[in-house]
């Protein structure tokens, strides 16, 4: 059996778990918005032997029987409302994450892209960018930091052609929308620089601006690699993001990677302990390959769908037949 830990609405799970089954595979799909109002959960340890336990209705399902697992996108478990006491839910509610999580971290399979402590581990924009560094991957001139002396030696250095990531604490949304400040890149203004002396508040990543013939999502499923363009310079909206989706002006084509940038991409997936991990790559004018970050997460059913890339066959195929690369991960680590 096949285990999907995914929210109720997420249309990436849903083309994976119609293929698995397709194919002929038991799948179990599972939210932990369920637990502990609509699932309840069991984990006994007896005479030697574990025994994990998920009931939903009428259904048990023992997990133990779970022969791979899809950490996609659960939700937070949801406590009862009757639950009179504030502190009494939040209480509940913190007991209830962590029971599950710990729950899912103990069950000894192979995860897609890894477990729960891989995955935050993977998440380390640090990390990532040291190891694509050992890697031999080009990575933009970059700054993290909460000192305003530092980050204007920064500004002055690159003469104000930054990109940041805000937090909302530290400048002024002025006519941005609230979800964008928190997730879109930003041009770095003079307006933001004034207000430097708020950076003691909070840290702020901050990189030097990289010139873009197109940028690249490369994504990695085990052993399989699939770099797709993104041309998204050739519409004002993408030009600094693309994810500010615009995609019937935004031209998407497959892409031939170079060698040594595939095993450099295979390579850091591996390190990172995961079997699967969207990258996003610039590629320059001048046809140099600047990474940015690795998403252990990331979307990938636009690209499919937009140049044809296989990659839910791949994960499924994955999923079926972990034992390979969960194999080469242990090696690693």
């Amino acid at each position: 059996m096949i285990l999907i830990l995914t929210e109720a609405e997420d249309i990436h799970s849903d083309v994976v778990e119609a293929e698995l089954r397709r194919r002929g595979a038991s799948v179990c799909r599972f939210d932990w918005a369920e637990f502990p109002r609509e699932a309840a959960l069991s984990i006994a340890y007896r005479d030697g032997h574990k025994r994990v336990q998920l009931k939903r209705g009428r259904q048990a399902l023992e997990l133990t029987a779970c022969t791979s697992a899809w950490l996609r996108r659960p939700s937070r478990p949801k406590v009862s409302p009757q639950i009179p006491d504030p502190l009494l839910q939040t209480y509940a509610g913190d007991e209830c994450y962590q029971v599950i999580q710990d729950t899912w971290n103990a069950l000894e399979i192979p995860w897609l892209p890894g477990p729960i402590q891989t995955i935050r581990r993977a998440d380390n924009k640090q990390l990532q960018l040291q190891l694509a560094t050992a890697l031999g991957l080009e990575i933009p001139p970059t700054l993290m930091t909460n000192d305003p002396d530092e980050f204007l030696e920064f500004y002055r250095q690159h003469k104000g052609r930054l990109i940041d990531k805000l937090p909302s604490i530290v400048f002024p949304a002025s006519q941005r929308k609230e979800r964008e400040l928190m997730r879109y890149t930003q041009h770095l203004t003079t307006r933001d620089v004034g207000y430097a002396r708020r950076l003691r508040h909070s840290p702020v990543l901050f990189q030097a601006q990289v010139p873009k013939r197109f940028e690249l999502r490369i994504t990695v499923v085990g052993q399989e690699v699939f770099a797709a363009e993104i041309h998204s310079q050739v519409t004002r909206r993408t030009q600094l993001d693309w994810r500010r989706y615009d995609l019937g002006h935004t031209p998407h084509r497959v892409h031939r990677l170079p060698d040594e940038i595939r095993r450099a991409c295979v390579e850091l997936v591996a390190r990172l302990g995961l079997r699967f991990g969207a990258i996003d790559i610039i590629v320059t004018p001048d046809d140099r390959y600047v990474f940015l970050e690795i998403n252990p997460n990331g979307q990938w059913l636009w690209i499919e769908q937009k140049t044809g890339l296989p990659i839910r066959d791949a994960i499924c195929t994955e999923l079926m037949n972990p034992s390979r690369s969960h194999a080469s991960l242990e090696a690693c680590s």
